[in-house]
């Protein structure tokens, strides 16, 4: 088992807060990003998709 003393002992706090400040970007920054440029993207194609072959429903009169 490693002394407190040596510089290693201090790799895991290290690493856990980089784990930990990696997942909080993930988690609030990258992921609501890309789920809002998801969703956008899919309302953008059914947009584009009316647009060419009309809105759904019944053909018109």
């Amino acid at each position: 088992m490693p002394d407190a003393d040596q510089p290693g002992a201090s790799l895991p706090r290290t690493r856990r807060l980089n784990e930990l400040i990696t997942f909080l970007v993930l988690a609030f920054g990258i992921w609501p990003i890309v789920a809002v440029g998801v969703v956008g993207a899919y309302g953008f194609l059914v947009w584009m998709f009316q647009i060419v072959f009309g809105p759904p429903g019944p053909p018109g009169h």
